[in-house]
């Protein structure tokens, strides 16, 4: 994923996002190591994006 992708909105949706943030932390048992944190990061920036579009959709 690059950092442009998440500048311009998220192109998965929040649901989704949620999906692959729970997988990951289920693959790391609880406890990221630092490239498991920085892809966590990342997701839940694209994350909050969707959410973001969700809203202004909805308003």
């Amino acid at each position: 994923m690059s950092p442009s992708s998440s500048a311009f909105g998220s192109l998965r949706s929040a649901a989704e996002l949620n999906e692959q943030i729970r997988a990951l932390w289920m693959r790391a048992g609880g406890t990221l190591s630092p490239q498991e944190r920085a892809e966590y990061e990342l997701l839940v920036v694209e994350w909050a994006a969707a959410i973001r579009g969700a809203v202004v959709k909805a308003a």
